[in-house]
């Protein structure tokens, strides 16, 4: 953990030292499981009740969605009420009405901005004030996790023009942050092929190419072979055809960096959506 500047240090003290956070990856696929009575909603809700359940609640929430994506560098949400993003076309107006009006943490986030590097450059974090918020990859899960909104979320960017190991070299940096609180939460997709999408199919019907990429990433994640993800683009015809564009496999890179050895994973929604999503998701620390 690298000692932010002496000013934005007080900002740090909110985030008292605790016991050790979990850290989850959570398949979110359609934006409508936010509201639709399903297998994978009832399962965040369940995961969401367990960890309220522990003797210590998270005091910060950070989330690396895959729909943030800012070529150029790595940035946090800095404002105080981020506003809830619609980013997304074509679905009922029950969607668009949501709203998750979860708090920001302006100054954590400038005491995480300053604190964390660019594996790029070497530099700290941007903090973003303005532009962002919170997009369907956060709230479409935490608002079923954490319904009532009391918990401040900040989300963290990802500069999708650099290469996966320093998306995953990130991640071991926000290991520390768990021992104070925060709950880092990667929120993506294991399989992620809008173009193959069969509406209408059984959770447990996929394509072979699906499946065999699936199972090669819960192989390496149940071993704790975690830095293997990140050479995933040279898994040959079954990752091409799982991630035609790989926005949706990065946030798995941040969770999985952030998980310390030894800790298994628990793994929970292991089905597909419309065929070409895996819901596959995982949580460590999940004992505590």
């Amino acid at each position: 953990m690298t000692t932010p500047p002496a000013a934005l240090l007080p900002a740090l003290q909110e985030l008292r030292p605790s016991r050790r956070m979990p850290v989850l990856f959570v398949g979110h696929g359609s934006p409508m499981n936010a509201v639709e009575d399903n297998v994978w909603r009832r399962a965040w809700q369940d995961l969401g009740r367990e960890l309220l359940g522990h003797a210590q609640r998270p005091q910060l929430i950070l989330c690396i969605s895959a729909h943030w994506l800012t070529p150029g560098g790595w940035y946090l949400t800095g404002m105080a009420q981020p506003r809830t993003l619609h980013d997304f076309g074509g679905f009922p107006p029950v969607l668009y009405a949501q709203q998750y009006p979860a708090p920001g943490a302006p100054q954590a986030a400038q005491a995480l901005a300053a604190a964390l590097r660019s594996p790029a450059t070497g530099k700290p974090l941007g903090v973003d004030e303005a532009h962002w918020g919170l997009d369907h990859g956060a709230w479409s899960i935490l608002m079923p996790m954490f319904p009532a909104a009391d918990i401040p979320v900040v989300q963290l960017s990802m500069d999708f023009a650099r290469p996966p190991a320093e998306h995953y070299a990130l991640g071991r940096q926000l290991r520390a942050w768990r021992e104070r609180g925060v709950l880092i939460v990667g929120s993506g997709n294991v399989v992620h092929h809008l173009g193959a999408m069969r509406a209408g199919s059984g959770i447990n019907a996929t394509y072979t190419w699906a499946a065999e990429f699936d199972a090669r990433v819960t192989d390496l994640v149940r071993r704790g072979e975690l830095d293997a993800l990140a050479g995933f683009a040279q898994w040959g015809e079954s990752a091409r055809q799982a991630h035609p564009t790989h926005e949706h496999f990065l946030p798995l890179l941040y969770a999985a960096g952030a998980v310390h050895p030894g800790e298994a994973p628990r793994f929970f929604n292991t089905g597909f959506q419309a065929a070409s999503i895996s819901m596959r998701s995982m949580a460590w620390g999940m004992e505590l």
